[in-house]
């Protein structure tokens, strides 16, 4: 199992839930550092304090970082990542809201190649559809679907030009998945190709606020 973990609660809300995070550290792919809607302006202490533990523990730990489809500008992207690296020790960034056409790329390759030079070791990026497949080989990890389990089961489809690259180079995020069939939204991303996944049992408007059961024991799955 490779669960990519985005949970935007603040330590101090639901300290058990970092606890339970940290204690599974070696299950995940990454953790997404969220303390507001990016770094923030200046370190919160709790994250630095979680962040701390995480990578004693042995997770990778990615910063969150809006990209607004392409609008945001490229320096205020970079300044969000120093920061996520300086504050917070990130090994590297997880872009939200990525473009995924053909017009997004150049900008996209211009951002990546000031990301590796910056020293982001894994680069996740979250169109949350599939995108261009010129945006794949760009990445570590590419999330191809984002969205409700009723619209993954119903409605989901997986383009034919997905099958060149290892699963391991894609991941769904979904979210409203009923504790009971988290065990089958794994399976489920396995079967679709993706190999790291993150299920939730969460709702809008914040899904990612609770820990995944599959971290939390009980009806927790097994690789």
């Amino acid at each position: 199992m490779s669960l990519l973990v985005p949970l935007y609660v603040h330590p101090a809300e639901d300290p058990g839930a970092w606890h339970r995070l940290i204690a599974a550290a070696d299950r995940t792919y990454a953790v997404v550092l969220n303390p507001a809607s990016g770094p923030g302006t200046t370190p919160d202490p709790a994250f630095t304090a979680a962040a701390r533990a995480l990578r004693t523990a042995g997770a990778r730990l990615l910063g969150y970082v809006d990209t607004d489809y392409g609008v945001r500008d490229r320096s205020l992207i970079m300044e969000d990542v120093r920061r996520h690296q300086d504050w917070y020790a990130a090994d590297g960034c997880f872009l939200d809201r990525v473009t995924a056409g053909p017009e997004g790329l150049p900008p996209c390759r211009r951002l990546m190649r000031d990301l590796r030079r910056s020293g982001a070791g894994t680069v996740v990026l979250n169109p949350g559809v599939h995108p261009d497949p010129g945006y794949v080989p760009l990445a570590d990890l590419t999330v191809t679907f984002e969205g409700h389990w009723t619209t993954y089961v119903s409605s989901f489809t997986r383009p034919v030009w997905t099958a060149r690259y290892p699963p391991d180079r894609f991941c769904h995020l979904v979210y409203g998945v009923p504790e009971v069939l988290v065990r089958l939204a794994v399976r489920t991303a396995h079967q679709r190709g993706a190999a790291v996944c993150g299920p939730v049992t969460g709702e809008p408007p914040n899904p990612w606020a609770l820990l995944t059961p599959a971290l939390r024991g009980g009806n927790g799955v097994e690789g």
